[in-house]
This record gives structure tokens, sequence and C-alpha cells, in this order.
């Protein structure tokens, strides 16, 4: 991929449209077309600024999840709307992350050697 900074150990998640998002250690998220052009820089469209973000995953809904490692967070970025922080307690270093098609978000959390589950619901306007 063009268009990344040089992440050592990337982690990418499919898009329901077939693009892909990848995280990169100098603190950006990206989202590519299927056609492997960057689409977006998640930091850009959103002012938002990532620590270091470690793992994303896209729920059933299209929003991307991502485990911000130095701030010890999960933010929701919605297709439309702020980023939402779900989780700001309680991690130590997420190393993995799944989206359910129930709402629940597992974080495997190498701090302390577990996985960690939590519930969300985000109704956006």
């Amino acid at each position: 991929l063009q268009d990344t900074q040089r992440p050592l150990c990337p982690y990418i998640s499919p898009v329901p449209n077939g693009a892909f998002v990848v995280t990169e250690e100098c603190g950006d998220v990206k989202v590519f077309m299927s056609s492997h052009k960057l689409l977006c820089s998640l930091s850009s469209k959103y002012g938002h600024q990532f620590g270091n973000p470690t793992v994303v995953c896209v729920d059933r809904d299209g929003s991307i999840l991502v485990a911000d490692e130095q701030r010890r967070t999960v933010h929701l970025l919605p297709q439309h709307g702020a980023p939402v922080c779900l989780v700001s307690m309680g991690l130590w270093r997420p190393a993995g992350m799944a989206c359910s098609s129930f709402g629940h978000l597992f974080v495997a959390d190498t701090g302390d050697n577990c996985v960690k589950v939590f519930k969300y619901c985000v109704r956006l306007p």
C-alpha cells in the first residue's frame, strides 16, 4: 500500500463496501478503497488525535472501532457524526478486537492476559 507510514505491525479490517481500514503506529488510521487507493485519513476526517492506534474492526452499521494502546481507549467512528469513546477505563494493552452482530465488543488485552467484553449501543441522530 502507498500513502501509509511504515507501520511495524498494521492491523487491517474489511469494510462492508469492499474497502478496508489500516492502522498506523504513528498515530493515524486510514481507509482505502477496494482499488487500494487512499479514501481518507480518519484523523483528518474526524479531527481526532490518536495516540497509538493498534487495532481496528468494523461493526454491522459500518462504524469503525479503533483501540488506542497509548490512550487505553476504544473509540467508535460512525459513518456520520462525531467520534464516541466507548471504553475509557480498564484497558492496558489492547491487541485484538472484534464486534458481534449483537452489539458486543471483544477486546484482547495483553496487559492483563484476558479478553474483555463490552456491550454497546450507539444511537446517532
